[in-house]
């Protein structure tokens, strides 16, 4: 279960400071699936980097009763002069997993596919093996909850088949959040749903009245513009 209470967050710069979530006030049952839905910009990806840790309110707090996952394929965490093996090891010790350090080495090796580069640098690697690494590595814990903000797997098409088909599989063992503009994959992968808009957030039980009411505000909304 997370609880996000009283939750508001904006970011200050030379545009604006206004607030871009306020007073969000949600819980998420454990073992559910929820899609983040809304227009661009409205607060989808600030609000999964809230609940993933990643980043802070200004106001209330995000209460995880479960592990929650850092978001699916982030590359920023790595160490550039440390090389993919190291980072992996480094991240393993970190999620308190020494006694089996060897084999998510393993597993991440195999499933990045980046051969002798495994051993360099990460500085020297292309954005693409780096999000090799990065989706491996997330997919080589067993999170509770994983966090997911569009993530795709880079690579030939065998290589996405194979990333996809691992995703799915820990989501269907355990649960997700995630934020995608494809309603499809929403549909697919989500039981419930948050629809964001006018920096507020309301849950849904059902996934499919969430991606509708924000199909029937878009609707609305083109109607008076077009008055």
């Amino acid at each position: 279960m997370i609880e996000i209470k009283g939750l508001y967050k904006r970011y200050h710069n030379h545009h604006s400071n206004e607030w871009v979530l306020k007073n969000i006030n949600i819980t998420i049952p454990t073992g559910v699936s929820v899609g983040l839905i809304g227009a661009n910009g409205a607060g989808k990806s600030t609000l999964l980097r809230l609940i993933a840790g990643i980043d802070a309110p200004d106001k209330g707090e995000v209460v995880r009763h479960s592990r929650v996952s850092w978001p699916v394929g982030l590359t920023g965490g790595m160490q550039g002069s440390l090389t993919g093996r190291q980072n992996v090891k480094f991240v393993a010790r970190v999620q308190g997993r020494d006694k089996n350090i060897e084999e998510i080495i393993s597993f991440v090796e195999n499933f990045a596919e980046i051969g002798s580069a495994f051993d360099e640098p990460v500085k020297t690697y292309s954005s693409g093996m780096k999000s090799r690494i990065s989706f491996g590595l997330s997919l080589a814990f067993d999170f509770d909850v994983f966090i997911s903000d569009e993530a795709t797997a880079v690579g030939d098409r065998e290589f996405k088949i194979k990333a996809k088909t691992l995703f799915k599989e820990k989501v269907n063992n355990n649960s997700l959040i995630i934020v995608s503009h494809s309603e499809s994959i929403l549909k697919e992968l989500c039981k419930s749903g948050i629809y964001i808009n006018n920096n507020c957030a309301t849950w849904y039980d059902d996934i499919h009245k969430a991606i509708k009411d924000y199909h029937m505000d878009i609707n609305k909304n083109t109607h008076n513009l077009v008055l």
